[in-house]
This record gives structure tokens, sequence and C-alpha cells, in this order.
């Protein structure tokens, strides 16, 4: 197994652990820095980010908000699939523009004025959505809008990351699916897959146990507003850089 990929997985999923996505928000930066290709990136993440998601969706599954996922299938994961159709033709940089995004929203708990311009924003909802699912199907970038507009509606902790897990997990799925049915190979062999798998599956549990069980609900609606203030700057850097 490759060094940089265990590096990554051990980072991404802690994060994941946390938030329900970051295995593919800042794995697929990572690995792309490390010099692995798009379609080989995603055949490493996405069944660690499904696994992760589909564990966290097993335990919580009650409190998934059921209308916000239900539009999450009608207006984001059509535009994902065709998204990641196009991805072979298409050369598209959205980091800046995400990341700029992606701070204004983590400093909402610190400005009303903030929060206000959001509720707004956030009133045109099955426009973000369908954004959401080009970008996705394009950079797989789409997890850290998604975490944003979770995150505006106020919900509770363990209804916030489950929420995030399910729409991911389903984006995960149609990606899959879709570079299934392209025919889209890679040189990694099927055991190193599994093995990238299982260690993720194991720093997952360990971190679980170790650092979400013990946040209270205010302690991680701050935390997430950090979490997306971060994925911003990392955003940002990653564009330009």
């Amino acid at each position: 197994m490759a060094i940089d990929i265990i590096l990554t997985l051990l980072i991404t999923t802690i994060i994941q652990s946390v938030f329900g996505v970051g295995v593919l928000l800042f794995g697929t930066p990572l690995l792309l820095l490390f010099g692995h290709s798009f379609i080989e990136t995603l055949t490493i993440l996405l069944p660690v980010s499904l696994s992760i998601n589909a564990i966290q969706i097993a335990r919580y599954y009650q409190e998934i908000d059921q209308s916000f996922y239900f539009k999450v299938l009608l207006f984001t994961v059509p535009l994902i699939v065709l998204s990641l159709f196009l991805l072979t033709t298409s050369n598209v940089n959205v980091g800046a523009i995400v990341g700029v995004f992606l701070i204004f929203v983590g400093l909402q708990n610190y400005s009303s004025k903030i929060a206000e311009m959001l509720q707004v924003l956030v009133k045109y909802e099955k426009l973000y959505l369908m954004t959401m699912g080009i970008i996705h199907g394009l950079t797989n970038l789409g997890g850290s809008l998604l975490t944003a507009i979770v995150h505006s509606k106020h919900l509770e902790k363990h209804a916030t990351r489950v929420t995030v897990a399910a729409a991911y997990a389903t984006f995960a799925i149609f990606q899959i699916a879709t570079l299934y049915v392209t025919n889209q190979n890679t040189d990694i062999m099927l055991l190193h897959i599994v093995s990238y798998l299982i260690f993720a599956l194991f720093i997952y549990v360990v971190a679980e146990e170790a650092i979400y069980i013990s946040i209270e609900n205010q302690q991680y609606r701050l935390l997430f507003s950090g979490f997306l203030f971060v994925s911003g700057i990392v955003l940002i850097v990653k564009s330009i850089s």
C-alpha cells in the first residue's frame, strides 16, 4: 500500500467521522497533488467514503432530514451523473468561488447580518442543489456545498451529520455506477482497494469513539463553522497554487 494514500486516508477519515464528509473533499486534492489521476483517486476514495457514510446512516437514519434528502435526489444527483460523463472533456476550476462561499457560511454564527444573507440565498434551494450537482460531478467538491446548506438548517448534531452522510453516500453510489457504466479502469489492484477500505474503517471506529461522541451540540455547531471556514481556505489555496 502506498504511504501517501495511507496518510491521506488517516487524516480525512477522522474528519469524515465528525462531519460526514472529508474523505472526498480533502482526499481528492491531496491525492491529485501526490500525482494520482482523477479516476484513480475516485476509485480509491469513493468506496471508503460510501462505507463510512453507510455506518453513520445505519446508526442515526431516523434523524435524516427526509424532505431535504429527496430534493437532493431530484435536483442534484442527475447533474452529478451528467457532469461526470462530461468530465474528461472539461477543465473547470471552481475552487476559489466555493472557498469564498464556505468562509462566508462559516462566519454565520458570528455575524447576524451574514446569517440573514445566507437565509436569503438558501431560499433559492433548487438552483443551489443543481449547482452543487454540477460542481460535484466535475470536481468532487460538492461536499463542501452540501455541508454548507445543511449547516444553515440549524439541525441537531446527529441530524446534521446523518443528513450530510445520506446525501453524500448517494453521491458516491451514483458516481461509482457512472464510472462502471463508462468503463473507467485503473491499474489499482482490488486487494489494495480493500486494504485501504479496512484501514479507513478502523480509523473511523476509533475516531467515532474518541472524538465524535464526546462533542456536545453547541460545540458541534462551532466546530462545524470552523470546518467550513478551513475548507474554504483550503479550496482557495488549492485553486491558486
